[in-house]
């Protein structure tokens, strides 16, 4: 089976990123990405957000998503990713809050009691943060870039074990078949 290159975690112009999602899509799709995942914040998403987002850019495949904030830990933030009828939940950039690998056990179980968390952001803005990077936080880890602009897509990804499809793809993850990469 072949290892598919993505980036799960990507803002625009829907939020605070700097470039339309068309734009985003094309960056990746011109790095040689398989699939990308639009994750713009919830709170800050405007109109249109959902049907904005193209399923496809050639062989691209583009996930909708979106960056929620979890008002009871104040500030953290998980993506979330739609496939057909997977849906991943990804516990994002620990490391922006300089939270102890307890906090972020702590609130991993906090987050669960209403849903499933499935993997951790080991990255900060596609920069490796290895201390998060540990068994003793029992999730997968991902690497990702939380790109804004042009310039910072293709800093971090995961190749993912998997057929060619979104819910084969968020399967996979879950499952922990896929590595990570790093610029």
């Amino acid at each position: 089976m072949p290892y598919l290159k993505g980036s799960l975690h990507v803002h625009t112009t829907f939020s605070d990123g700097a470039h339309t999602p068309e734009e985003m899509v094309k960056a990746y799709l011109d790095l040689g990405y398989d699939f990308v995942a639009i994750t713009d914040h919830d709170y800050l998403i405007k109109p249109h957000y959902w049907e904005s987002i193209p399923d496809r850019a050639g062989d691209l495949i583009v996930f909708k998503g979106i960056e929620l904030e979890y008002p009871p830990l104040r500030f953290q933030h998980f993506g979330k990713i739609l496939g057909e009828r997977e849906t991943l939940l990804i516990f994002n950039h620990p490391n922006q809050y300089r939270l102890s690998i307890a906090e972020v056990n702590r609130q991993i179980q906090v987050i669960s009691r209403e849903m499933e968390i499935h993997c951790l952001e080991v990255t900060d803005k596609g920069v490796y943060t290895k201390m998060y990077d540990t068994p003793e936080i029992p999730l997968p880890k991902i690497a990702s870039d939380d790109s804004h602009t042009l310039d910072m897509c293709g800093w971090a990804w995961v190749e993912v074990q998997s057929q060619r499809d979104r819910d084969s793809i968020l399967r996979a993850i879950k499952d922990g078949n896929f590595k990570i990469g790093l610029k």
